[in-house]
């Protein structure tokens, strides 16, 4: 192997080498400091210039989604476990969208850039999303067609509603309860059926 070779070789070696460790110290910063977190911070607690950092990420999205990649492998193992196991499709629903909650609540403050991937559509995390999207989708149609869901809801909107919620539970104003009582409420809703004060004929019709 010539000499050019051998140090390209190293070159890349190297390369990833700084990727990964990269990777893991944003890990842990992320984890501490939530996603907002000096990416500069980043660059010197990882112990390489601000240049190398966004070399390999160049913007905080592109970093975010690189984090992300292993926890999108988990949670689409969960999808498949899912649907393979679960049989009831609204307790399907619930357990999917419980593994998206998780997954949206990795770091603090990570629902809102989701969110912003989903309006833009040139963000590192916009494919990702998308195809969590779609994911929501096919569990809530299957439960549709039971009869276990609601007919108006779109998958979309319960993808957005889990980020909404992972926001909310990190708002001042929550506490240990918090959690569990916003995703019953996305679960069933706020509003009940308005009651029929009049009665109704043999054909279903108001008589008032």
């Amino acid at each position: 192997m010539s000499e050019g070779a051998v140090g390209g070789r190293r070159q890349r070696t190297d390369k990833q080498r700084n990727r990964t460790h990269i990777l893991e110290v944003a890990e842990e910063f992320f984890a501490e400091q939530g996603i907002t977190g000096s990416m500069d911070a980043i660059a010197k607690r990882a112990g390489v210039g601000p240049g190398t950092l966004y070399r390999h990420f160049p913007t905080r999205e592109a970093l975010l989604a690189a984090l992300l990649q292993a926890r999108d492998e988990e949670l689409e193992a969960r999808r498949v476990a899912i649907q393979r196991d679960v049989t009831d499709s609204r307790a399907a629903l619930t357990q999917w969208l419980q593994a998206l909650n998780e997954w949206v609540t990795a770091f603090d403050g990570l629902p809102e850039p989701l969110r912003a991937a989903l309006s833009e559509g040139t963000s590192p995390l916009a494919i990702t999303c998308q195809g969590f999207v779609t994911t929501t989708e096919d569990f809530l149609g299957a439960a549709q067609r039971d009869g276990a869901a609601q007919p108006w809801v779109r998958g979309r909107d319960l993808f957005l509603s889990t980020l909404a919620t992972a926001w909310a539970r990190g708002a001042v104003m929550a506490d240990e309860s918090s959690p569990d009582a916003l995703v019953s409420l996305m679960r069933t809703g706020w509003e009940t059926p308005a009651r029929e004060t009049a009665p109704r004929n043999a054909k279903g019709l108001s008589r008032a």
